[in-house]
Order: C-alpha cells, then sequence, then structure tokens
C-alpha cells in the first residue's frame, strides 16, 4: 500500500459465519486496499457505529453491509437508528441480505438504505455480487469524507 493511499473501512454486520468468510476473502483479493470489521449483531454494529463500549476506537465505516435477520436488534432496526442520527446518516448502507420479500425491500428503502441487495446461494455468485459492491461503491461513486 502507498504511503499516500487510503485504506476503505468497511463494517460488515452478518451473523452467517460461511457469508463473513466468502466476503472477506473476496475484499482480501481487491485491488483496494480495505480493512473489513465483523460484528455479529445489530447491537454491536451500533456501539461500533456510535464508537461506544469495547467498540471505542473504532474506524468510521466508509460503507457498512448489513444483513436483515440478526439476532437481537433487526437490521431494519439498525438501519433506522443509523439514518436517523445526524452524525452517521451519511456513512452509505447497503442492505445484504437473503430476504425477498418485498415489505423487506420497501422497508430498507423508506428507511433509507442506499441499495438492496439479495444474496444468491451460490459460492460463485455470491462472489461476483461482492465485487460488484466494490467496483461500484469503491470505483465509480464518491464516497463522504470521513
Amino acid at each position: 500500500m502507498a504511503r499516500d493511499e487510503v485504506r476503505v473501512e468497511i463494517l460488515l454486520v452478518e451473523d452467517n459465519e460461511a457469508d463473513v468468510n466468502i466476503i472477506r476473502k473476496t475484499f482480501e483479493e481487491s485491488k483496494i486496499a480495505n480493512n473489513v470489521n465483523v460484528v455479529n449483531h445489530g447491537e454491536d454494529a451500533l456501539d461500533f457505529m456510535r464508537r461506544r463500549g469495547r467498540y471505542a476506537g473504532a474506524p468510521r465505516p466508509d460503507l457498512v453491509l448489513l444483513d436483515i435477520g440478526l439476532p437481537g436488534i433487526s437490521g431494519l432496526d439498525v438501519l433506522g437508528e443509523v439514518k436517523g442520527d445526524p452524525d452517521l446518516r451519511r456513512i452509505p448502507i447497503i442492505m445484504l441480505t437473503t430476504s425477498k420479500t418485498e415489505e423487506d425491500l420497501f422497508d430498507s428503502y423508506d428507511l433509507h438504505a442506499n441499495s438492496y441487495i439479495t444474496k444468491p446461494f451460490h459460492l460463485n455468485a455470491l462472489f461476483e455480487v461482492v465485487r460488484e459492491i466494490e467496483q461500484f461503491w469503491f470505483g465509480t461513486v464518491k464516497l463522504p469524507p470521513r
């Protein structure tokens, strides 16, 4: 990594360990310098983004990949709290979920998700989705500064 190259901070909020491993591996193979931080519960996601408790020293994420079906606080509740917080609302949040229901889709966009992606069940397809996320959000889009 070049001295002036900035590492992209990604927060992955996912309770499925297999999906965590696939997503992390895909980002590790990236040409973009990145750091994937992982939490498995909605409460931890909020603490991470608000830098509370054991996450007091956490980096501010440039992008959040958020599952809907989490233990405890749901991904939709996390999304609502983050987008309602003036200090956090500019952080782009991608709903990355197995849910295909229109209700979850509509609720996500009503709560100001930046995008909604249904996770494919096949390994290669999930790799491709993560590569497309990387290309779009870190190659095409201009993200707000931390």
